[in-house]
């Protein structure tokens, strides 16, 4: 069934566990996601990022997600990870997405309050949830996720949520995104202030590469939903890999397309389920 972020986020947050965004580019990882939430009854967030457009056109996927969101027996929100421009989000609303996450956290703070602002009033008015970022996420490879100046104070949280309405809010608490260069430093202590202060549910965004203690513990201190992707590409990745090694030594045949095909979405479910039993929401559908 197609719902938006308080639908799975509020529960979550009031029973400590965390739901899981999975960010999907095409109907490989869309089908590896839906079974893996069908399979271990969870909530399931489902959707694409901006930076991930020129890897699955957005009114191309956009029908896919809704279709399968709709025809879940779990809950799924379909929603719009990063939106870093105006347009693109409003293009993803239209399209039927029921939340979105407008992200102008790199913009200079009143604008970023009166950019998300407006997305949230709009959003709101469509029956579609809203995710706003202050802090800094960054990429991992440029080692943002090792300057603290960045992180996010319990202060900024409270007066961002305030001034701008967003149902959920990414915090930078010392993860970022893409592969790690170093194990990433967590300050869960600031974590803990900003859940003690806000009573809007977290994000955490950076969490492929993370250690299993890593997620139990951020989601044990605040954090309601937590985005994957770079694990799900690894995954995807190792099939081809074992796929093709396997057919290496014979000419091309049609069927070593199809069962590369289907060797990826069974790496990329597996991926998918320990994520869900990690972060504890299996069974909570």
């Amino acid at each position: 069934m197609l719902v938006n972020l308080d639908d799975v986020l509020k529960r979550a947050q009031r029973e400590h566990y965390g739901v899981g965004l999975f960010n999907t580019t095409d109907t490989d990882m869309l089908q590896a996601a839906i079974e893996a939430a069908e399979a271990l009854r969870s909530p399931i967030i489902l959707g694409t990022a901006e930076v991930l457009l020129p890897y699955g056109d957005l009114p191309l996927i956009a029908p896919a997600l809704l279709a399968a969101a709709r025809r879940a027996s779990v809950p799924v929100v379909v929603h719009y990870d990063h939106g870093l421009t105006f347009e693109r989000t409003m293009q993803a609303l239209k399209l039927g997405f029921s939340s979105v996450m407008f992200d102008a956290s790199a913009k200079p703070y009143d604008e970023n309050i009166a950019a998300t602002k407006e997305v949230v009033k709009i959003a709101h008015a469509m029956g579609a949830t809203v995710e706003g970022e202050i802090g800094h996420v960054g990429l991992a490879q440029q080692g943002d996720n090792e300057d603290e100046d960045r992180y996010t104070t319990p202060e900024e949280a409270v007066a961002f949520q305030t001034a701008t309405g967003v149902d959920a809010l990414a915090v930078a608490i010392g993860t970022a995104h893409g592969v790690y260069k170093s194990k990433p430093k967590l300050n869960l202590e600031r974590l803990r202030a900003i859940r003690a202060a806000t009573e809007t549910p977290l994000v955490l965004h950076g969490g492929s590469g993370l250690s299993d203690d890593d997620f139990r513990n951020t989601i044990r201190d605040g954090v309601a939903k937590v985005n994957i992707h770079t694990d799900m590409t690894i995954a995807g990745a190792i099939a081809m890999r074992d796929g093709l090694a396997k057919f290496a030594d014979r000419a091309p045949l049609t069927m070593d397309y199809l069962e590369v095909r289907n060797l990826r979405v069974a790496y990329i479910r597996r991926c998918i389920e320990e994520k869900i039993r990690l972060f504890g929401s299996a069974g909570r559908a």
